[in-house]
């Protein structure tokens, strides 16, 4: 039986980056709660693949590319969920790049601006595209993606954390203007995940051991753990809790 706390039944929920990762996995999730899932992510194949995979396990889902650093493209994705769902209830915004590793200063102003670019003024332009569709509706739930490198310094993926710092903000600010007509906007700071993402760490098992004994749950986070607490946040589950940044990192931050 669906704990009516956390049943989507009827929402339709727009994921960005939703092809692999994490938010695949919340993707999948929110259509386990009932949910219509738009799966977008840069290459059209790959979306209709894993809208087709979906759809065959019984799942409502539709795909549309987009590359979230495009403005034009946004607007498309968000039409073209709208002509064919009539509403979106539910945006997590999950699409993220980070092209460079190393020093805030060697960075050069086409990796910084590619960063900003795509992890910020991506999610500032979609999440105003959303919003006001929501407000009219009184309802309906957003999650950034932000991370734990926006919450403390990082030696080689500094300036990404200072974007995914902004997301953060973003949300706060958001909670607070969207709040009156019934909209609530946080964020997740995910650890160590093992995606593709953070292959370069989770592919060296040096590095992983590392990781893992520093973490107080002695293990790396798997991405149905994001995604859990994203069913949570876009649901009557957290219908009190705003403007949050949740750190889901096994504990890493407190230690």
């Amino acid at each position: 039986m669906t704990n009516p706390l956390f049943d989507m039944t009827g929402k339709v929920a727009l994921i960005t980056g939703s092809t692999k990762g994490i938010g695949r996995s919340i993707a999948e999730e929110m259509a386990r709660q009932g949910a219509k899932v738009v799966i977008s992510s840069r290459k059209a194949d790959v979306c209709e693949q894993v809208a087709g995979e979906l759809k065959a396990e019984g799942f409502e889902a539709i795909a549309i590319p987009c590359h979230v650093g495009k403005k034009d493209q946004l607007q498309n994705l968000v039409d073209k969920t709208i002509e064919a769902w009539g509403k979106i209830d539910v945006l997590v915004c999950n699409a993220a790049t980070n092209p460079v590793y190393g020093p805030t200063a060697e960075m050069t102003d086409e990796a910084w601006d590619k960063i900003m670019d795509t992890n910020v003024k991506g999610t500032f332009w979609l999440t105003n595209m959303v919003l006001p569709g929501m407000a009219e509706r009184g309802e309906g739930a957003v999650v950034l993606l932000s991370s734990i490198a926006g919450i403390r310094g990082n030696t080689t993926i500094g300036t990404y954390g200072v974007s995914k710092a902004a997301e953060a903000a973003l949300a706060r600010n958001l909670a607070v203007e969207w709040g009156p007509k019934g909209i609530r906007v946080n964020s997740i700071a995910p650890g160590i995940v093992k995606t593709d993402f953070a292959k370069a760490l989770t592919e060296d098992p040096v590095r992983i051991k590392r990781a893992e004994e520093k973490t107080p749950l002695r293990r790396l986070g798997e991405p149905v753990d994001i995604a859990g607490l994203a069913v949570f946040l876009s649901t009557k589950a957290s219908a009190y809790i705003t403007g949050q940044v949740i750190v889901a990192d096994g504990g890493e931050t407190i230690c």
